[in-house]
């Protein structure tokens, strides 16, 4: 099935609004809210979200063999999507708004809360979308589709900041009450529209593997265990930039003023380069121009760390250029995964979607939550907690190399595994035949 309708693109990538509102604030603002304004340490904050991160990848395996196996009439991704989205806007909103006596007891366990009630929305939805369309371009179109809404919802996560205090509620707490509470009311109803609208694709599944056999199987497969650890490594990157820029910004720039504008311009530059990944993936390939996306970031993260008080300008550059890239990493990677599916699918006869993605969303849980826990850490050892006072000048270095320094290293070595990735249009078209023929 391959959804030829803009209506039926808009419909099932409009969930990815209201979730991107809770993805960039939970791991840009929430760690520096509990850090600043609860006075919890920066240390303990990282710690917290580390743990919340390793419990919640305990979700993912079991959530995607069940999505997998579970095949209700109404539609074994659609009512995952449906069901769980009421729990993750609650958790969005619990997370976002503590009360003044929270302690680090609170952030674990409404974290904890939050990351499986979502993990039930995304890995169903993630596998889904990779569903709808059979063919090599169309699939990196749903994803494109999908993601620009997920970045025009980070970009209203990033209009509320300065939305909010001019409306007259001052303070980074009322702009994640605005967020917790916009995220509460519109990922139900989203979600609602999505579910009314699409259909499920045709499930090619023949016969379920037993569970030895179907892990075996994920192993063997060899395009897409290469495909994971160079999302692992690309996402261990992000990680880092993502967690640290306010901090970047407020600290080492000394312009915590423009940590808004600044961001805003960054995603409005990711926006902005989709069509153009799109554009190159059909003139190349999608692991060739995912290859020269992260190429791009690393060139422009290279100035970064070396940036002081006042180069606001040169960071703006900075900016742009990997903004530009981040297009790249949003839109292409999720095509490449539903191409490796089908290698898995034409081989074993059953279409494990839902097991595949779990295990992308626990490389990207395991990327995230291993930037937090390795950062904050080297960040208090240097001397560098803005909570405490604590501001050395081997901490700033710390934070420079630690934005943009370690995730040109992690880029490298991801587009090192991508550049010769074997999955091309015509070896998906291959085993598009194979599946259709039986």
């Amino acid at each position: 099935m391959r959804p030829t309708r803009t209506g039926e693109l808009a419909a099932y990538a409009l969930p990815a609004l209201p979730l991107a509102l809770l993805t960039l604030p939970l791991y840009v603002l929430v760690p520096a809210f509990y850090a600043r304004e609860l006075m919890l340490p920066i240390a303990s904050v990282g710690s917290a979200l580390l743990a919340v991160r390793i419990i919640d990848a305990l979700a993912d395996p079991l959530t995607g063999l069940f999505v997998d196996r579970w095949k209700p009439a109404f539609g074994r991704r659609r009512i995952w999507v449906l069901l769980a989205s009421l729990p993750t806007a609650l958790g969005t909103f619990l997370v976002f708004t503590p009360p003044a006596d929270a302690g680090l007891f609170y952030l674990t366990f409404w974290g904890v809360i939050l990351s499986v009630a979502s993990t039930a929305v995304l890995v169903p939805y993630a596998a889904w979308g990779a569903e709808l369309a059979t063919d090599y371009a169309g699939r990196a179109r749903v994803t494109a589709w999908r993601e620009t809404f997920a970045l025009v919802g980070t970009l209203l996560a990033l209009f509320a900041q300065a939305l909010v205090p001019m409306a007259g509620f001052a303070g980074e707490g009322a702009v994640l009450f605005a967020l917790g509470l916009f995220t509460l009311i519109t990922l139900p109803i989203a979600s609602l529209f999505c579910v009314a609208r699409v259909a499920e694709p045709r499930d090619h599944s023949k016969k379920p593997l037993p569970l030895r056999e179907s892990l075996a199987q994920l192993v063997a497969n060899r395009p897409f265990i290469r495909l994971i650890f160079a999302f692992l490594l690309n996402g261990f990157a992000n990680g880092f930039p993502a967690t640290l820029f306010l901090f970047y910004v407020s600290e080492k720039l000394e312009a915590a003023a423009m940590a808004g504008p600044l961001l805003v311009l960054y995603f409005l530059c990711g926006l902005a380069g989709v069509p153009f990944w799109l554009w190159l993936a059909r003139k190349t390939s999608k692991h060739v121009a995912w290859c020269l996306g992260m190429a791009l970031a690393c060139l422009c993260f290279a100035p970064a760390p070396f940036l002081c008080a006042g180069d606001v300008a040169l960071f703006a550059a900075v900016c742009i250029g990997t903004g530009l890239a981040l297009g790249a990493d949003l839109v292409l990677p999720p095509a490449i995964q539903a191409d490796v599916i089908d290698v898995d699918t034409a081989t074993t006869g059953e279409q494990r979607s839902g097991l595949y993605f779990a295990a992308w969303g626990l490389a990207t849980k395991l990327a995230l939550a291993l930037a937090v826990g390795v950062a904050f850490p080297l960040l208090g050892a240097t001397g560098f907690d803005p909570g405490a006072g604590l501001r050395s000048d081997a901490g700033l270095v710390m934070l420079g190399f630690l934005y943009a320094g370690l995730p040109i290293v992690l880029k490298i070595g991801a587009a090192a595994l991508m550049w010769r990735f074997p999955v091309d249009a015509q070896m998906q078209a291959d085993l598009r035949a194979q599946i259709e023929a039986r």
